[in-house]
């Protein structure tokens, strides 16, 4: 069973490649194979740093109207396929567990393990980019040691949710928690479900 540890190296490769262009149009070239639960850690993580970028360029103060909402769409687009990849991630290990018998103990946790693996994938946007801010030689002295100490933070909180990843999924591996998996219930983007888009498709 794949360590949180390994899947990290595996978003690291992923903000990596996508720096060598910093483009968020650039195509991503996944160097796992297709059939691979690295493939959709890769993939995930590709989402992920797009969306991430796209996030800075909306929010630059000189940005046209007209471009911003095409962003904001791009961007509720993204988080869709994005929690797309969390429930393939999750049919991963439902199908890891599918035949584990769970304890009369066993108890449920407050989130599924491709939830928890989704905010492993934030947090290493988060440290790559702190690192970043830690290491420019343009700010003060005090910038300079803020930025230190809120990496040391994402650091510190990397081997945390890590542990509590592997312990995850440990535990449902020898039964001692149960493997339960509630699917999206978006109902902004479902016309019918959205007030505003069943009302249009009524005219």
């Amino acid at each position: 069973m794949m360590t949180a540890d390994s899947m990290f190296t595996v978003f690291e490769r992923s903000i990596d490649d996508y720096h060598q262009t910093d483009d968020v149009d650039a195509s991503m070239h996944n160097p796992y194979p297709k059939d691979s639960f690295e493939y959709l850690l890769y993939r995930k993580n590709w989402i992920d740093t797009v969306q991430w970028h796209l996030e800075d360029i909306i929010r630059n103060p000189e940005i046209d109207s007209e471009t911003a909402l095409k962003i904001k769409r791009r961007i509720d687009a993204s988080n869709q396929d994005r929690t797309d990849l969390v429930e393939k991630i999750d049919d991963h290990y439902l199908e890891q567990f599918h035949d584990i018998q769970a304890s009369p103990e066993a108890r449920v946790n407050t989130e599924s393990p491709a939830w928890a693996i989704d905010r492993l994938s934030i947090l290493s946007l988060k440290i790559y980019h702190m690192r970043i801010e830690a290491e420019r030689s343009d700010i003060s002295k005090e910038l300079q040691q803020k930025n230190e100490f809120k990496y040391n933070v994402l650091r510190t909180q990397q081997t945390d949710l890590s542990i509590a990843i592997d312990q995850l999924l440990e535990d449902l591996q020898s039964g001692n928690r149960i493997m339960k998996v509630y699917r999206q219930m978006k109902m902004y983007n479902d016309p019918e479900l959205n007030p505003v888009l069943y009302a249009q498709n009524k005219d």
